[in-house]
């Protein structure tokens, strides 16, 4: 990692004084003391080291039992502390203290040595760093080979660093090959590098190769407030989860930003100037906008993106923000315990464990895939705007629709009912039949068109669909209608809330008796009244009742699932199986449809041809 605890070392003279003795800007003072974060909290012992637990461990016990391999090679992203951890290594190889009472490598550091001082600031005569990416050829491999031979001038170990290895040409990488596998017992070789793919296995293979892993945000979060504290700097601590996730895992990236925060703050850093200096938007705003898409309200959601885009907030950012929180919201679903990470917000582990609640893993997965190919078209649109709110519109309008499997159900069910009613097409205006008869021009009646005349008369001046499905004409009887008026309505919060949180007492057209769960959100009445008298078109009147009421239609289905699972549980059949495999359990019980017979395959109803097994 290249950022840790504060460095024991007293500060570099070279490095402050400006070269050549010239005067750097118009403030010498500060020019020459003033350090950036990252260089001035670089870890200098492993106890310093946070997030790559596992290499410490490794490394101590080889050190302890005196296993020194001859080469490490290390590799992540960039800022985890790839070239810091290659100082350390070669810090600990040479560590020696002035009283000679230090005989070998050691990982105990606890005060600096004869050789630390020089090794940390990469200056020590024996101690050679290298960057591949400037010295790619054979012959700088060359010079390293003819030096290697040569006894350390003052230290125990010579060792070479060389960042970015897989830079290296591949003539370099061969010259390299003999020396690396069979190296002098005084030389060490430690290589950082980005790119491991890039590197040739017959290098890796003569190396121990150690992977250092990003740093989670909670404990970048920890170490900003403890370097914050060091620096008598006040800060949000939403500020600094900001700053951690920003960072995705690099320590010196988040003391990086968290240095550009403080400066443009110039005093306390709030998270609002934080999102502001990094382009973000309002997390609670971005919290918003899910909630409206959610809910099905377009005109909602393009409301909040326009706020949202009129303060200067870039519409892939907040497409972007979007993706992200749908992610924590999945992941709290499938890990509740993610919603106890303090690297996210109170209200937005609040609502993201509310909404991971209400929602399914099939409309938070949709509305994901949705997010990231609509990143990609506003990013390639010339209206980015217009396109992020396109993007919008279809995950409102598509993100609840069925899977396939389901889609085919339905297809299969709607085929069935309408089989069973197609004796009687005169009731649905829909049909072919009934849209002929609406277009043909008048003619005489003839005395059997007259007969018929009463029974389409009255549908030739219906209404059109669209008004006969206007909530006027809709009427309620029973409450799984209402939970599927709100599935159809595309409202998933509300259906969820039905379907989880409400116990039915009673229910009549225009009037409905509730009891709530503890879980049900304090609105949820009020809402539920405004909804209904705006989808029915008739005022209604929801209460709450001191009756407990009937299970919810979640604990009924969970009853109905387990009464299943007992049931397949106790079948002989299911029981040899399970005697077979041992640790073996019933996870699901479905009922499968039987396929009709081919005889039966044409001229009967679907629905009367097959049973549940």
């Amino acid at each position: 990692m290249t950022d840790g605890g504060a460095s024991s070392m007293p500060p570099n003279d070279a490095e402050s004084t400006p070269r050549g003795g010239f005067d750097v800007g118009p403030s010498p003072e500060i020019s020459k003391h003033y350090r950036v974060l990252a260089r001035k909290y670089r870890p200098s012992t492993f106890d310093d080291l946070i997030g790559q637990d596992a290499v410490v461990r490794t490394v101590s016990n080889a050190f302890e039992t005196g296993r020194i391999p001859q080469a490490w090679i290390l590799t992540g992203v960039r800022g985890v502390g790839k070239t810091t951890t290659a100082r350390i290594l070669a810090r600990a190889l040479n560590y020696e203290l002035t009283d000679g009472s230090v005989s070998g490598p050691t990982i105990h550091m606890p005060v600096p040595g004869v050789h630390c001082q020089a090794i940390m600031e990469s200056r020590h005569m024996d101690v050679l760093e290298m960057d591949a990416a400037s010295h790619t050829g054979v012959d700088d491999v060359r010079q390293i080979n003819d030096s290697v031979r040569y006894a350390p001038a003052s230290a125990r170990y010579k060792v070479y660093i060389i960042d970015e290895v897989h830079m290296l040409s591949t003539a370099a990488f061969n010259a390299f090959l003999k020396t690396l596998e069979e190296p002098p017992e005084h030389a060490k070789f430690v290589f950082a590098t980005t790119e491991i793919r890039k590197v040739p296995v017959t290098v890796l293979s003569r190396c121990q190769r150690f992977d250092l892993r990003r740093v989670e945000a909670d404990v970048l979060m920890a170490h900003l407030a403890n370097i914050a504290a060091k620096e008598n700097v006040e800060v949000e601590p939403e500020a600094l989860g900001i700053i951690a996730r920003a960072a995705e895992g690099s320590v010196r990236d988040s003391l990086s930003l968290f240095d550009q925060a403080i400066a443009h703050a110039a005093g306390p850093v709030r998270a609002d100037a934080v999102r502001q200096m990094l382009g973000l938007a309002d997390r609670t705003r971005v919290i918003d906008l899910f909630e409206s898409l959610a809910r099905g309200d377009i005109a909602g959601a393009f409301r909040e993106f326009r706020e949202q885009y009129d303060t200067g907030a870039d519409p892939i950012v907040v497409l972007s923000d979007l993706a992200e929180f749908v992610n924590f919201v999945t992941r709290i679903k499938i890990v509740p315990g993610t919603a106890d990470n303090v690297a996210f917000g109170e209200t937005e582990r609040l609502r993201g464990r509310d909404f991971a609640a209400k929602l399914s893993i099939r409309v938070l997965s949709r509305m994901w895939q949705m997010l990231l190919k609509g990143i990609a078209e506003t990013q390639a649109a010339t209206r980015p705007a217009a396109a992020a709110e396109m993007v919008l519109v279809r995950i409102a309008y598509v993100a609840d629709m069925p899977t396939p499997d389901e889609a085919i159900r339905m297809i299969e069910q709607n085929s069935g009912a309408a089989s069973l009613a197609g004796g009687n097409l005169a009731r649905n205006s829909q049909t072919p039949a009934m849209s002929v008869t609406q277009t043909m021009p008048a003619r005489p009646s003839a005395g059997p068109r007259n007969n018929a005349e009463p029974s389409v008369r009255p549908q030739m001046t219906a209404p059109s669909p669209d008004v006969q499905a206007a909530p006027t004409a809709l009427r309620i009887a029973s409450f799984p209608e209402l939970v599927a008026l709100a599935g159809d309505k595309r409202d998933l919060l509300t259906k969820a809330a039905l379907e989880a949180d409400v116990r039915l007492v009673r229910i009549e057209d225009g009037r409905l008796e509730v009891a709530l769960e503890r879980s049900a959100a304090r609105t949820l009445i009020n809402d539920l009244s405004r909804k209904l008298e705006q989808w029915t078109g008739r005022r209604w009147t929801v209460i709450v009742s001191n009756e407990a009421g009937q299970p919810t239609l979640r604990s009924q289905s969970e009853v109905a699932r387990n009464q299943r699972e007992r049931a397949a549980e106790a079948d002989p059949r299911v029981q040899e199986v399970l005697a077979r495999f041992p640790g073996a359990k019933v996870v699901e019980v479905r009922k499968l449809a039987a396929e009709p017979p081919e005889s039966d395959a044409i001229g009967e109803d679907p629905a009367e041809s097959s049973d549940d097994v």
